[in-house]
């Protein structure tokens, strides 16, 4: 049996998820909030953001809600 590996956005989650636990974010900041504190891997963090049809635009609580990242949906 093989360890199912997480997808990357689901990293992504659970770090935002973090930082507005620890307050650094609100789940009504907009998406481009988080690239403040990505710095030099925002740029691979927001195409894969736009590939799953986020704008930057739209509010953290749009990201946290996916429950499944499908990837036949993402292009």
């Amino acid at each position: 049996m093989t360890p199912q590996v997480a997808h990357p956005m689901v990293k992504l989650q659970r770090q935002v998820r973090s930082l507005i636990d620890s307050k650094l974010l609100k789940p009504s900041d907009s998406i481009w909030k988080i690239a403040l504190l990505y710095g030099d891997e925002w740029a691979y963090w927001k195409q894969e953001l736009l590939s799953f049809e986020f704008t930057m635009q739209d509010p953290v609580s749009e990201l946290l809600s996916v429950d499944a990242w499908d990837e036949e949906n993402a292009e």
